[in-house]
């Protein structure tokens, strides 16, 4: 049994004593005086059966029906007696008085008998009528036998008495009972209340008090009375109330001063920031332009004959240089992460040409090492970002060939989650990684055995970018490596309907090299070694190349007769132009849309936003030849024309 508060429980210690004593001494006193008026009862009909019995002796023994007729008629006079029947020794009845309800003699014998009559409730008494005994004297002789009537009964005396009395004082005395138990409840109730208030009120304001306590009201206080049998506690409450306040205050005060040094160290953090950022962004621009006109330079260098030891040193140059694109592309991939500037395309992708991707960019580099590169080719198609699935899966093959000395490097898949979903997986036999370092490997630039930063090693942010991409798509990642024997990367994908191969293949092939030749090409450029690189690159590929600084240059270029097939332009231009604006009175002046596209050395996440929204291919520099290329052909494809 549940009670809702204090004083349920109070009430029913007081009163659970109270109930079970009045019970207990009411059945008590209930159970002796209804003992005590039934044995009354009986012994005053045994009586009045006994005095019927010897008033009968005479009448019997003379036979003297009218003398036993008034001794039963005169029986009826007594109180609950109902019939008295008078038999002689044969069990005739001899006087009869009242009404009996007797249908039939019950057995005589020479003892007194007496029962009750369940259906009727009446008791009956029976009592046998003996003739007296008298001895005598021989006045002259010492004795003589007794001369006398016979012992055997003379008689019975058949009575009917009525328990009527005694069942009506029996609940006469149950409703006294109940009145005096009752009463003795009320009283304990009553009792139980008087005193409980005293004890109650004090626990539930001290209960009161430690709730609103609880709800923060530090300042409350409780009043403390000499007769309040919880004044300890309540002085003990109101001491702690105190305390907890001055505590409160107190690290109030901490957390005001606190807050105050974290606010003006987070302000001279943002600010530090922001000089960071604007320092970054201008370093990465100004470093972007040399190393965007280098990388043109040495392609163009790439292109003319050479000897053998130029063709060496040449070599080596392109590798620097990829170096250092390779450096400034993961930067920007991070960069991008960072900013929340990926977006998201999630659309039905097949797998066998992104695998064959794979193998065209790796092959080489696996057949330099003497690995082997499998790459089990599969027809499902998944649902995934195209680009961001790609570079995921460039990421941890390049990542695998490069700490994989012996063996080869697998890449494959299988079926996961009933069918439902597949695992793309990247084996390989290298190093492996221990299990304290399995999850550092995917911080910002870490690296396992390479304090000297080889950068044949790579950067350290392939397998971040990796991670982060996951989570972005959704992709749940995993890894499982043993040291000494290898390393097991693998990325869980939806599976999609699978589409026309055929067109999407048609759709993606580039056109051949050599269509970029007598393409009309205008170059936006405000960086002589940017522009001269560019030119040279473009003049190296059959291009007509037509460079100009800015907006009224190309509008003059224009007029002069130069119809551009697509413009390359540079974001940032002088004078504070801008190539998008630049863009786009171009296409006004020429009345048609012109393909052009944009390269800067600025990775603000805006910027990329605004090319986005705007249609505009965005190139970061330094841009690689053979993407400047492979976008020309495609700006360059003619677009079909829109059917009316």
């Amino acid at each position: 049994m549940k009670f809702l508060d204090i004083r349920a429980r109070m009430l029913l210690a007081a009163l659970l004593p109270v109930t079970l004593v009045a019970v207990l001494l009411s059945s008590v006193f209930l159970a002796g005086r209804y003992a005590d008026l039934n044995e009354a009862h009986q012994q005053r009909a045994r009586s009045l059966a006994r005095q019927l019995a010897t008033a009968s002796e005479y009448g019997l023994f003379s036979a003297n029906t009218s003398s036993l007729q008034s001794i039963a008629a005169g029986a009826l006079r007594e109180p609950d007696v109902r019939s008295v029947v008078i038999l002689n020794a044969q069990g005739q009845p001899l006087a009869r008085a009242g009404s009996s309800g007797l249908t039939a003699l019950p057995a005589l014998g020479l003892q007194e008998q007496g029962w009750v009559d369940a259906a009727t409730g009446l008791e009956l008494l029976v009592q046998p009528v003996s003739a007296a005994q008298l001895r005598l004297d021989d006045l002259f002789e010492g004795g003589s036998p007794e001369v006398g009537m016979d012992a055997s009964a003379l008689g019975h005396v058949v009575m009917e008495i009525s328990r009527v009395a005694v069942v009506s004082r029996r609940n006469e005395m149950v409703a006294i009972g109940l009145a005096v138990t009752l009463g003795g409840l009320l009283f304990g109730v009553v009792l139980a209340l008087r005193i409980g208030r005293g004890v109650i009120h004090p626990i539930l304001r001290v209960s009161d008090m430690i709730h609103r306590i609880g709800r923060g009201e530090l300042s409350l206080r409780g009043q403390v009375n000499p007769d309040d049998p919880l004044r300890d506690l309540q002085r003990g409450l109101n001491q702690m109330a105190e305390h907890l306040q001055q505590g409160r205050d107190e690290l109030e005060q901490r957390v005001t001063l606190a807050t105050s040094e974290l606010r003006s160290k987070k302000e001279e953090a943002e600010t530090a920031t922001r000089a960071k950022s604007r320092f970054l962004a201008a370093a990465s621009h100004d470093l972007r332009q040399p190393i965007h006109a280098l990388g043109m330079f040495v392609a163009r260098l790439a292109q003319l004959p050479h000897d053998r030891e130029t063709r060496h040193l040449i070599s080596n140059l392109e590798a620097s240089v990829r170096a250092m694109q390779d450096l400034l592309d993961a930067l920007l991939d991070i960069s991008r992460l960072d900013a929340d500037a990926v977006r998201v395309q999630l659309q039905p992708v097949p797998l066998a040409p992104l695998f064959d991707q794979l193998r065209g960019a790796l092959q080489p580099v696996a057949f330099e090492k003497g690995l082997r590169l499998r790459l089990r080719t599969s027809q499902l198609w998944v649902q995934s970002d195209p680009t961001l699935l790609h570079r995921m899966l460039l990421n941890l093959t390049s990542n695998a060939l490069r700490y994989t000395s012996g063996g080869g490097v697998l890449v494959g898949c299988r079926r996961s989650r009933g069918g439902s979903h597949i695992w793309i997986e990247v084996w390989d036999t290298g190093v492996g990684i221990a299990p304290e370092y399995q999850q550092d490997i995917f911080r910002e630039f870490y690296q396992i055995g390479n304090p000297e930063r080889d950068r044949n090693k790579g950067l350290g942010l392939g397998l971040n970018i990796v991670d982060r991409t996951a989570r972005l798509l959704e992709h749940p990642l995993q890894l499982c490596s043993i040291p000494g024997r290898g390393t097991r990367f693998r990325i869980e994908l939806p599976l999609a309907q699978a589409g026309d191969l055929h067109s999407l293949l048609l759709a993606a092939d580039p056109m051949p090299v050599d269509d970029v030749r007598g393409l009309r090409v205008m170059v936006i450029e405000d960086d002589r070694q940017s522009a001269q690189a560019l030119r040279g690159l473009l003049d190296s590929w059959g291009c007509l190349v037509g460079l100009v600084e800015g907006l009224q240059g190309a509008l003059t270029l224009v007029e002069g007769g130069f119809v551009p097939d697509l413009v390359l332009s540079d974001f940032r231009l002088r004078a504070g132009e801008s190539g998008m604006q630049t863009l786009t009175q171009l296409r006004a002046s020429l009345g048609r849309p012109l393909p052009a596209c944009l390269m800067s050395g600025d990775t603000d996440p805006e910027l990329i936003q605004a090319c986005r929204d705007a249609g505009l291919p965005l190139l970061h520099k330094p841009v690689r030849p053979a993407k400047l290329r492979a976008l020309m052909r495609r700006l360059a494809r003619p677009q079909p024309e829109p059917v009316a």
